[in-house]
Order: C-alpha cells, then sequence, then structure tokens
C-alpha cells in the first residue's frame, strides 16, 4: 500500500513496522540507483575499443551525475514522507521513529546547485583536479560527480543504521504480537 506523497498509516500498533518497511524500501531504491552509476563507471572500459576517452568519460560523468540527482531527489522525497507520516502518528509511535528523522535533521542535503558547484565544495574540487592530473585531466568530472556519489550512498548507510536499531527496538514487541495471534481463544 504505497503511498506517492506518504507512507502508510495504519491505525493499529504495526505502523511503525510498516512505515519502516516503506523508508527501508526507498533507501534500497536509493542505493540501486547509486549502484547504476558505479556500474556504469566499471563496464564503462569495455566500450574503449569502441569509444575514444573523450566521449566515453565525459558519458561517465553524466551517468554519475544523473544517478546521484535522482538519489538526491530520492532522499528529499523519504524525508517529506517521513515528516508527513510522523504528523498522524501517537507520540510514542512518534519518539520511535525520531531516530529515523534525526537522521534527515542532522544531515540535510543541500540543493543539487550547490553540490554541482565547484567553488562551493573546494575539497571536491581539489581531490577531482589532483585526480586528473595523476591520471588524466578527461577524469576530473568523473572525480567530482564521484564524490557527490559518496556523500549519497553515506546519508543512505546512516539511514539503514537508523532503521535496522528501530526494527531491533520493535523486533520484540511484534514478535509478541504474533505469538498472542497464534494463541486459539
Amino acid at each position: 500500500m504505497q503511498l506517492e506523497n506518504g507512507y502508510p498509516n495504519h491505525a493499529n500498533h504495526e505502523v511503525v513496522s510498516v512505515i519502516l518497511k516503506s523508508i527501508d524500501r526507498d533507501v534500497e531504491r536509493g542505493e540501486d540507483v547509486l549502484m547504476f552509476g558505479f556500474c556504469a563507471v566499471l563496464l564503462s572500459s569495455t566500450a574503449a575499443p569502441i569509444a575514444p576517452p573523450i566521449v566515453l568519460l565525459p558519458i561517465v560523468a553524466i551517468v554519475f551525475a544523473c544517478s546521484a540527482s535522482w538519489a538526491r531527489f530520492n532522499y528529499h522525497k523519504m524525508a517529506q514522507k517521513l515528516v508527513r507520516a510522523m504528523q498522524e502518528l501517537k507520540p510514542r509511535e512518534r519518539a520511535l521513529l525520531q531516530p529515523l528523522a534525526d537522521i534527515f535533521i542532522k544531515t540535510p542535503m543541500e540543493p543539487l546547485t550547490d553540490s554541482f558547484n565547484p567553488l562551493k565544495n573546494l575539497q571536491r574540487t581539489y581531490k577531482s583536479i589532483l585526480g586528473g592530473i595523476l591520471i588524466n585531466p578527461l577524469w576530473m568530472p568523473i572525480f567530482y560527480t564521484m564524490g557527490i556519489q559518496m556523500t549519497e550512498e553515506k546519508n543512505l548507510i546512516e539511514l539503514n543504521r537508523a532503521i535496522i536499531g528501530i526494527e531491533q527496538q520493535i523486533a520484540p514487541y511484534l514478535e509478541l504480537q504474533e505469538e498472542q495471534t497464534d494463541i486459539p481463544n
């Protein structure tokens, strides 16, 4: 029961579990998108005999940029959906999901215009220039967009840790509920 503008909200005790499963599915979607970008770099060498580096490497950088942008959009959408879902929860359920909401508050994602601006990301720019000098100047945009990809990956890792922590908290409660439903009256 996926809602477009929010996570499902049931009126029973399993609401936190349902929201966590939905967020986990969105995190997996973001990871898949990022993995597509990394695979594009790994598979780019197979096209090297066909396409020259001056054509191939910018295409790889564009794939990186698109996958990072898509993952960022997914991250923002997760934050919005969680806020909407938490507004309708009881205080106890809201407290269980608070570590997840804290991740979105602690690591707000800057707009893509800031991420792709080399003057606002001097450390990433320096690293990409250094990598371009060491390997090939055509790799500079790839290194720069790879830095954006890694930032996105770090945020998804933090979300996964928070989800696992909450699942460990509510697991005994859900197991108890399952045992009670299995007992015949």
